[in-house]
């Protein structure tokens, strides 16, 4: 029978490991290039002290350690991170609070979750995306599940999940665990992060903590882009581990920060997040029966936008005048979820619930909005069962199945509608309910005497729209008093095609898509008379496309490798799917003797002449071809013990002035549009970063 790990011994098995038994077809030798080391012809290798590019764990899944280095310079925020994952990209603000895209999908079509919890942002217009409050460095991994390949982790999932984890420090004896690491940079660039536990086999007690800020950074051309911000955050965490099978944890957390954003009406001066977690875990029962977990989270994020206190007010613009938006939005939530396990087959099952409560305030005058009441414009609430089953064909076959049920209700509290000219709102005080079934089967198969696993997939996903997309609309579509009532849920289905294969110094990997999505939510923009509206309709597209890497080994110290992603949408009746990324090469080349590293990066992005002006997402819309772009970066390290390195690199080493695709701003706090631009990348920059661990 196969058994779920123990929780001590403190080397435990590492967070990839579970995944690998779960699924019981990774191919040789995967686990232990997650634990840091790839073996090769009886070589071990350590992996680059700076990460370019993250290969997957399967071909769907990747698991990455968040606190390693990585280039471009180190992560400010969750979605900058996900860069380093092939087929992630991000709409950009500036320098920080960029939104992930993944497969050209885009807000809760991912879902996002923190520490098994769900967190949201509360701006109309997405300034304060839900990983605008991660800081990356202080959780353990990263783990993305592309496609709708799981039921576990919530509803809406349709392009893919994203987990945020930190992992459970155990200790056998009493001792010390701590890393902590400083990060300094070009364009002011200033990061600290500490991560601290301490206890013995009975208890312990963790500190996450970090600060991070930056000034406006230059262009290529030297031009200033507002793109300046100031973070911080804390985390404590108190565990009990009454033995090796056994957790009981709570924690809590703040932070806050603000952000300059280029492209916007308006900048974040505040970005206030308060988290309470409850958490108990009993694993290895008797018989079939595995795990038990329950967990209970409360995330509450408190947002100021305002044209005051990080740039003056442009008495040109349509905001002459100081004016602030205030925002509020409160997740609170659980989970309840077995294990059973066997040697034929493994059952994950429980339910997950989700309360939220969006509140506003605004007014115009430097900092009048603080005299003005709270208003709750928007309740929801989500209830679902899940239920995913793996049962072992034969030796090297195995058969995936997931079903999930939801029921999702959504209230509109909102008194009036529009911003310049308030109106009766029609659906005060409705409540919308929907069920939303989802699925997924999946064939996963490694050959006999191959070292390639395929896996084939066919995932269904219906998707209650969200906050952004029936609150913040100016008209819904045609015939419908408002987006509220005429927004339909979206229903994705979509087939998923993958192989990994490792032999020797090689390792490579595919993964493909082809979607089917009803009722797609698209936004049309416009002006008219009264200034400039955005409808929000549903329309029917197809996508498809997918990802492929390679990685070469010739020799322990040597690592060539490379990966290739491509999305292309197309919708009924509009043409190309707005906001789509371009084609996107990563080639990336290592050098590492276990004492120093150097390493570089070309990344080379397309042209992308697939656009429907006038169309987009809640951020962003299209409005012409983008030329293609070539960035090289140089990185290097030194490890001066096991316990403390030090990384550096240089990025856009030639100095090129480019802008990403995806990075059409126009939307403000109160539906004023400010001019949709471009917004120029970074130019040459350095960065060093100094890390300390034991």
């Amino acid at each position: 029978m196969t058994r779920l790990p123990a929780f001590r011994p403190r080397d435990r098995i590492p967070a990839a490991r579970p995944l690998c038994v779960a699924l019981s077809l990774l191919i040789a030798g995967t686990c232990a290039a997650a634990d840091g080391a790839a073996h090769h012809d009886g070589v071990v290798t350590l992996d680059t002290l700076v990460v370019t590019d993250v290969t997957p764990t399967l071909a769907m899944t990747f698991v990455t350690d968040t606190k390693l280095p990585r280039q471009p310079v180190p992560a400010s925020d969750g979605a900058d991170y996900l860069k380093t994952v092939p087929g992630f990209s991000l709409i950009r603000s500036g320098g920080t609070n960029g939104d992930p895209v993944l497969r050209g999908m885009f807000g809760s079509r991912l879902n996002l979750m923190t520490d098994g919890g769900h967190m949201q942002g509360a701006c109309p217009a997405r300034m304060d995306n839900s990983l605008s409050y991660v800081s990356p460095e202080t959780y353990d991994r990263l783990e993305v599940v592309k496609g709708p390949q799981t039921v576990l982790w919530g509803p809406g999932a349709s392009a893919g999940t994203v987990r945020f984890e930190r992992d459970i420090p155990f200790f056998d004896a009493p001792g010390m665990q701590l890393n902590a690491s400083a990060t300094f940079g070009s364009f002011g660039r200033d990061d600290q992060v500490v991560d601290t536990a301490f206890g013995n086999a009975s208890a312990y007690a963790r500190v996450t903590a970090n600060r991070s800020q930056s000034d406006d950074y230059d262009d290529g051309d030297g031009n200033v882009v507002p793109s300046a911000w100031k973070k911080w955050n804390a985390d404590v965490a108190f565990g009990w581990t009454p033995d090796a099978d056994s957790l009981v944890e709570a924690s809590a957390g703040r932070g806050d920060g603000e952000a300059r954003y280029a492209g916007r009406g308006m900048d974040g001066s505040q970005f206030e997040r308060t988290s309470y977690g409850l958490r108990a875990e009993r694993r290895n029962f008797d018989g079939a029966f595995d795990k038990v977990e329950a967990r209970l989270y409360y995330n509450d994020v408190d947002h100021v936008m305002d044209n005051y206190t990080l740039r003056a007010p442009d008495a040109g613009s349509s905001m002459p005048m100081p004016m602030a938006s205030n925002v509020a939005q409160r997740t609170q939530g659980g989970r309840l979820a077995f294990a059973w396990s066997t040697d034929g087959w493994n059952l994950d099952a429980g339910l997950d619930a989700r309360d939220n409560r969006h509140r506003k305030r605004n007014a115009m005058g430097r900092d009048a909005y603080l005299a003005q009441p709270w208003t709750t414009d928007a309740r929801s609430d989500n209830l679902g069962v899940f239920a995913e089953l793996g049962w072992n064909l034969a030796p090297r076959q195995r058969l995936v199945g997931g079903l999930r049920i939801d029921r999702a209700s959504v209230q509109d509290e909102r008194a009036t509608t529009g911003s310049m000219m308030p109106r009766p709102n029609p659906t005060q005080g409705t409540t919308r309910r929907e069920t939303l079934p989802s699925g997924l089967v999946r064939w996963e198969i490694q050959p006999e005497g191959s070292a390639t696993m395929w896996h084939l997939g066919l995932g269904h996903v219906q998707r209650m729209p969200d906050y952004w997309e029936l609150f913040s609309p100016t008209l819904g579509p045609a015939g419908s008093v408002n987006a509220f009532a005429g927004i339909e849920p979206e229903r994705t289905t979509q087939l998923d095609i993958g192989m990994h294969y490792r032999e020797g110094r090689w390792d490579a990997w595919a993964s493909l898509y082809a979607g089917r999505i009803q009722d797609y939510i698209l936004f049309e923009y416009s002006e008219g008379m009264m200034g400039a509206t955005t409808r929000a309709t549903n329309v029917d597209a197809r996508t498809h496309g997918g990802e492929v890497g390679v990685e070469f080994r010739p020799t322990g110290e040597w690592k060539l490798g490379g990966s290739l992603a491509y999305a292309w949408g197309d919708i009924d009746h509009v043409g190309a799917m707005p906001q789509t990324p371009p084609l996107e090469a990563r080639l990336n080349a290592a050098y590492d003797n276990k004492r120093w590293s150097v390493g570089a990066l070309l990344r080379v992005a397309a042209s992308q002449d697939r656009v429907s002006p006038g169309y987009g997402n809640v951020v962003g819309q299209d409005l012409a071809p983008t030329p293609g772009f070539a960035v090289f970066s140089l990185n290097g390290g030194y490890r001066f013990t096991q316990t403390l390195q030090l990384a550096a690199g240089i990025d856009n080493v030639f100095d090129r002035t480019y802008a990403e695709h995806l990075n059409l701003a126009g939307n403000s706090a109160f539906g004023y549009p400010a001019d949709p631009v471009r917004i120029n990348e970074p130019g040459r920059s350095a960065w060093v970063k100094l890390n300390y661990r034991f």
